[in-house]
């Protein structure tokens, strides 16, 4: 039940002044059918664990990240493979817009290279190394304008092409969050979506 990636409903006392909390009572919200038992699935789960734990900053409640990511996790668990294999995508690319530096998609044929230190799209490479061009800025456009997991299944991705966009969305992550570091699953779930 506490593995990396459950859903739980749990009471639990918390004291500010304390490291140390109490947990009284815990107990599944929701039973996975996939996730826990599958190894794609899971190295994807663990990638979005650490991707929060990297980012979440501050103790305090957030009901709609929450429930972004309980729906984020639940998709996983009952996705097609086809889906499942750009959920990663998906939540790194979303979760940003509740840390409010999410990427602006303005992509056109004139503004077709993404400058992940700014997060918006630029019709000239910028200065620095942190930029996609090509197919792949027009991928990370297109996953902007997935409005629900399900809607993945369009996406036709390769191995090479997600294993870019994993490391650009890393970097920006990296660009945005202090002292964000560099992920440990990232080469796990390479592997694993190889």
């Amino acid at each position: 039940m506490l593995q990396p990636g459950a859903i739980l409903d749990m009471v639990v006392y918390h004291n500010d002044l304390k490291n140390l909390q109490r947990v009284k009572d815990f107990k599944w919200a929701y039973v996975y059918e996939n996730i826990f038992f599958n190894v794609f699935r899971n190295s994807i789960a663990l990638f979005m664990v650490e991707l929060l734990q990297r980012s979440l900053k501050q103790p305090e409640a957030n009901p709609p990240l929450f429930n972004f990511v309980e729906d984020a996790f639940i998709h996983l668990d009952k996705a097609s493979d086809s889906v499942a294999a750009n959920c990663a995508l998906y939540f790194a690319i979303n979760l940003s817009r509740f840390y409010g530096f999410m990427i602006a998609d303005r992509y056109s044929e004139k503004s077709n290279i993404l400058d992940l230190m700014e997060g918006r799209y630029v019709s000239d490479k910028p200065d620095h190394l942190h930029f996609l061009e090509h197919d792949y800025s027009r991928v990370v456009s297109d996953l902007l304008k997935v409005m629900q997991p399900d809607e993945l299944t369009h996406i036709k991705l390769n191995q090479e092409t997600r294993r870019v966009l994993l490391h650009a969305f890393e970097t920006f992550y990296a660009l945005h969050i202090q002292d964000f570091g560099k992920m440990k699953t990232l080469p796990v779930l390479e592997a694993v979506l190889s």
